[in-house]
């Protein structure tokens, strides 16, 4: 039974320290976007094992960054890690699956939905592979044969992409720890749809010029400028091309660590 935690779990500081070093480096260096896959009815094959108490809701924080959101409703028993092959250096973070155990003698027909939350790094870059929580690993198995699964530690499994939906929910902007005037990060949580992105832009106040944003790690994203001034009106494009933009959405007297909602989000 596996238990692959990231250094970014278990460190609260990672993310501020990451990103001084970041910056002194190569500040918001951009990377070359892989191709995604858009939601799709078809089922592929892989493997899941389970992590943490038999019956727990998953890690707290992960590879992508969400942090303690990961703890509570709508993510709360629904995350997961995934290997290489989904996670894709982060830009997987936040896309939804459907997972199905294919192995009939101990497991139901019941498919369960997961949130990308996390990485498992020990998992193999050849094949598809989820690392879920305790709790929705259980709820593949047949009625009462929840221990029986666990037990297994890893099983056959089909899985498909699916749309994310967060009733009830914006899309809302978390300002990372770190960020200044002068070197601006954002988190994007409630994301319906995709999930994840493929691009992220922000407009300063006062002007029409959309700037691009880069991708920094996990699901942070990140901008180098100077000074950068408020309000921010931020556009999101999705991996399938869907497209947003919530207006002055972070005032001009944001801090760090402050979460915005927007009126916004793709309903799937």
């Amino acid at each position: 039974m596996p238990d692959y935690r990231s250094f970014a779990s278990s460190n609260p500081s990672f993310f501020f320290l990451f990103s001084i070093v970041l910056k002194l480096m190569v500040p918001c260096a951009a990377e070359i976007q892989p191709q995604r896959h858009a939601t799709d009815l078809h089922w592929y094959p892989g493997t899941a094992t389970w992590y943490g108490d038999p019956e727990g809701d998953g890690s707290t924080g992960g590879a992508c960054g969400y942090g303690t959101m990961v703890d509570v409703k709508p993510l709360r028993a629904r995350v997961g890690a995934v290997g290489p092959l989904l996670f894709m250096n982060g830009e997987g973070c936040g896309a939804c699956y459907k997972v199905k155990c294919v192995d009939s003698s101990i497991c139901s027909r019941r498919a369960v939905t997961v949130i990308i939350t996390d990485e498992c790094p020990g998992c193999p870059s050849d094949q598809t592979h989820f690392d879920l929580s305790g709790a929705a690993f259980g709820r593949l198995a047949i009625a009462g044969e929840n221990g029986q699964i666990r037990d297994r530690g890893q099983i056959p499994v089909i899985y498909r992409r699916t749309p994310c939906k967060y009733p009830g929910r914006k899309i809302a902007f978390h300002v990372n720890e770190g960020s200044t005037p002068f070197w601006l990060s954002l988190l994007v949580e409630f994301e319906d749809a995709e999930g994840d992105l493929a691009s992220m832009h922000i407009r300063e106040g006062g002007s029409s010029e959309w700037l691009q944003m880069n991708h920094l790690w996990g699901a942070n994203w990140c901008i180098i400028g100077g000074p950068l001034r408020g309000p921010f009106s931020v556009k999101l494009s999705t991996s399938s091309g869907r497209t947003l933009s919530a207006r002055d959405v972070i005032p001009t007297n944001w801090v760090p660590k402050a979460t915005y909602t927007s009126r916004l989000n793709f309903y799937a």
